[in-house]
């Protein structure tokens, strides 16, 4: 076995430990058999073995391009033997489920091929309850209507929060007849009731997603893992928000989006947010110091009538998920909350 092939059997065994962190033993057990059976004699196989880039999760995120594309062929129907092993199925053993992998990379090659081209698009509408925390400290705090730039938005789906509706310690806001109901588990005290009003919505992704499209649609259901049912039956209930209205999403560098789309000058009387979730880990160093410095040269020029906030839901350096808000005029930056990655749970500070 080469250097080459172990780095991604590895990645695949990775994979599969942060699934079961998070949760989702099904998916992991998928990870981890393909890790041990894939063999270079399928084309499949020889592909994915022989990956020139970084299969690791945090970089190409290699074991979930494939496990992405596993779980379409289960939506999808294409066999009714491979559909009926998925969630909420009862999990079939080890032996077994690798037997059926076997058969499904060499049956479906042409099929599963197309999900290794591209990087994972989650668009995990969970992370919306913790960006709709921070803006509600920011509109109990200035008490303007919101202007709202996202970085990384895949399909747009949190750029649409204030069109769900949420239970966030003892706070209830939100669209009321929303059928996306965010309740993450809470400790420490409530957030603040505030009225959330978006004037203004806009994104960028190298590669978003068209949310109108059936293909879109598919991409983004796939990435959720298939034994998260509540995942995928809130995402199903956000397309179908998003499909009245979807917001628009550029196909641009996420740092040359910022300089192009963020003004220096103030907006008066709105309080414009550059946020992200999950997303600035993916960036390379250049475009975090110019995305970095386009927010301090915006926050700049803000003004008490037209405030410019830094929104970020990032992992630390410690490997903790946060909530951080700096805020212009001032600058001052606070660290809000702890969090599950994808918004599951909230430990308000």
């Amino acid at each position: 076995m080469t250097d080459a092939e172990t780095r991604v059997r590895e990645s695949f065994f990775q994979q599969a430990r942060y699934c079961r962190d998070m949760s989702s033993p099904f998916t992991a057990e998928l990870c981890d058999v393909l890790g041990e059976r894939l063999t270079p004699d399928t084309g499949i196989g020889a592909r994915v073995l022989g990956w020139p880039g970084n299969p690791e999760p945090l970089h190409d995120a290699l074991a979930l391009r494939l496990v992405a594309g596993l779980h379409a062929l289960a939506e999808r129907d294409v066999d009714a033997a491979w559909t009926a092993i998925y969630p909420p199925a009862l999990a079939v053993d080890r032996t077994t489920l690798g037997t059926m992998l076997d058969d499904a990379i060499v049956r479906f090659e042409k099929e599963l091929m197309p999900w290794l081209d591209l990087p994972p698009q989650t668009n995990e509408v969970g992370r919306a309850a913790v960006l709709m925390c921070g803006l509600l400290t920011l509109a109990a705090a200035h008490g303007l209507p919101f202007s709202l730039f996202e970085l990384g938005s895949s399909g747009g789906l949190n750029l649409m929060l204030d069109r769900y509706t949420y239970t966030l310690g003892t706070t209830e806001v939100g669209a009321t007849d929303s059928p996306v109901h965010l309740a993450p588990t809470w400790t420490g005290p409530s957030p603040p009731q505030a009225k959330v009003r978006v004037l203004a919505r806009r994104g960028v992704d190298q590669s978003p997603v068209d949310i109108g499209s059936p293909a879109g649609r598919e991409r983004l259901l796939a990435y959720v893992w298939a034994d998260q049912l509540e995942r995928l039956r809130r995402t199903r209930y956000a397309l179908k928000i998003a499909a009245a209205d979807p917001p628009q999403v550029d196909k641009m560098d996420a740092a040359a989006w910022a300089e192009k789309t963020l003004a220096p000058a103030p907006s008066p009387g709105v309080h414009r947010v550059l946020m992200h979730s999950v997303a600035f880990q993916y960036f390379s160093e250049d475009v975090k110091r110019r995305v970095e410095a386009r927010a301090e040269k915006t926050g700049a020029g803000a003004t008490a009538d037209a405030p410019f906030s830094w929104m970020r839901m990032e992992q630390g350096g410690d490997g903790t998920f946060a909530l951080a808000v700096k805020t212009w005029p001032g600058g001052g930056d606070r660290v809000l909350a702890t969090v599950h990655p994808h918004g599951a749970a909230i430990h308000w500070i």
